[in-house]
């Protein structure tokens, strides 16, 4: 009897090596795979939203909103591959074999960087475009545009394969057992991550965003001490101010969006393998991955194209000819 019983909790029971089934109540089970499976849709269909009004209508090929279309193919990764994965991890064995757990980690890792790479990006790109305009068709084209989308994917393939390289050599050092996928990371390359991923990026990001702030709040300034010959004086100065908070609030949510996101992940990665590979570990992970989910409502839904195109594909508007010519803006 105990025998069978023993056999019946492994992944395998007809190895000797096999590891035991997620301890999980039906109930947890449960909550985690709707919890996971709602997000992972939302995610793709969000972003896939995105891509869609980008590629279709012309009048949207520009620069910036290309810088959107990459940002959106790397989260739509992120909710179709990430989120199934972690769902077959942690609530079942892992019966795919160690191929398809290196490539699993090898895309979700790639996803998340391309995401990263692309928010700094679109951050320099809003940075000329505010503090600099005049000199900005000039300097930010589409061919421009690009390449710098073309070496973000490249680096970011690159930068991945070195949470991988080394998964087919260091399994009997990690991975005491057949059934589960885990990620290997050392404390080496751990730290390194935290500087590429996080602190490089999040310092450009706010340094910029700091920057494209104080030259919209000047600018306001300047029109409001210009106008106060004019009549309507009072309430420019109210539309003025309504500017400056809209400003303030939007930059503020981008940046406390990507630290809320982001921190608690590069916080317990520097702990090893020994947390990021348990329950709060994943779930640090998910809520670090959630974060391509609110990139397409915090760049994407704030723009009016944007909710015009999802009006024409929901009604299938789209699909009539000549659609794409169609005046979004």
């Amino acid at each position: 009897m105990t025998e069978e019983h023993d056999g019946s909790e492994l992944c395998f029971p007809q190895l000797n090596t096999s590891c035991r089934k997620p301890v999980m109540s039906w109930f947890e089970a449960v909550f985690l795979r709707f919890l996971l499976s709602s997000v992972s849709v939302l995610t793709v269909a969000l972003n896939l939203l995105v891509i869609i009004s980008i590629s279709h209508y012309r009048q949207l090929h520009k620069p910036t909103n290309l810088l959107l279309l990459s940002l959106s193919v790397s989260d739509f990764l992120v909710g179709l591959v990430f989120f199934p994965g972690e769902i077959l991890r942690k609530t079942s064995c892992w019966f795919l074999g160690d191929l398809m757990c290196s490539l699993y980690k090898y895309l979700s890792i790639t996803a998340v960087s391309v995401s990263v790479g692309n928010m700094v990006f679109i951050s320099v790109d809003r940075h000329i475009a505010i503090c600099d305009p005049l000199h900005y068709p000039i300097r930010v084209t589409v061919g421009r545009v690009k390449l710098c989308v073309l070496l973000c994917w490249l680096c970011s393939i690159l930068y991945s394969s070195l949470f991988v390289k080394d998964d087919p050599f260091q399994r009997d050092k990690y991975i005491s057992c057949y059934g589960e996928c885990v990620y290997i990371n050392d404390h080496t390359i751990g730290a390194v991550d935290v500087v590429v991923s996080f602190i490089v990026p999040v310092t450009v990001i706010i340094v910029l965003y700091l920057r494209v702030f104080v030259v919209a709040v000047s600018q306001a300034r300047t029109m409001r001490s210009q106008i106060k010959t004019v009549k309507l004086q009072h309430s420019v100065t109210l539309t003025s101010r309504k500017s400056e908070l809209k400003a303030a609030r939007t930059l503020g949510v981008l940046v406390l969006v990507f630290l809320i996101c982001f921190c608690p992940y590069y916080c317990v990665s520097l702990t090893g393998d020994s947390l990021i590979n348990t329950s709060y570990g994943v779930f640090v992970m998910c809520f670090f991955c959630f974060n391509s989910c609110l990139n397409p409502v915090i760049y994407a839904l704030f723009y009016p194209w944007f909710r015009r195109s999802v009006k024409l594909i929901v009604t299938l508007q789209i699909l009539q000819p000549g659609s794409c010519e169609a005046n979004i803006l």
